[in-house]
């Protein structure tokens, strides 16, 4: 395997059910909500309603938009969902303008009737000019890392409402 290659994981109790937590994360509106307002993701014509539920496995879904704070665009990510457990898990493996490997996997786990176990991994490697500057990568992955809290924090709040 590559040095190249960067991973991390996080993970939260969501004080929720795993059914309403599952219906939450699998929507645009949900990723969203989780991102912003450090990040907005906007999906392809062609997809737009779609869910994580809907799209077909191993095929591309399109290149979805990635805006800075929700206006400056700065990326694109071509998504595509590689394995799905309705209502459990998923993988993304997708690349993007600035990584040439994204994989993203979110595994929920019931605690009880009234909580869930929210476990996100993600894996990438940085394209050849991140990855060639001296502690970029590094410094990626703690944003990385740093954005994946964001996303943890936005999603208990969600539900703690």
């Amino acid at each position: 395997m590559s040095t190249r290659f960067r991973t991390f994981e996080r993970t939260s109790v969501v004080e929720a059910p795993c059914e309403a937590v599952w219906a939450r994360i699998v929507t645009p509106q949900g990723i969203n909500d989780e991102m912003m307002p450090l990040l907005r993701m906007a999906m392809p014509r062609g997809a737009r309603g779609l869910t994580v539920d809907t799209v077909e496995v191993g095929r591309k879904v399109g290149r979805c938009r990635l805006y800075l704070f929700g206006i400056v665009p700065f990326d694109h990510d071509d998504l595509m969902l590689a394995e799905l457990e309705l209502g459990h898990r998923f993988l993304e493996r997708s690349t993007m303008a600035s990584m040439r490997t994204w994989e993203h996997e979110r595994t929920l786990t019931a605690e009880g009737a009234r909580a869930t176990l929210v476990h996100d991994r993600v894996r990438f490697e940085p394209r050849g000019p991140i990855a060639a500057v001296p502690g970029l990568p590094g410094l990626l992955e703690r944003v990385i890392g740093g954005f994946f809290a964001h996303r943890h924090r936005k999603l208990r709040r969600h539900f703690a409402n």
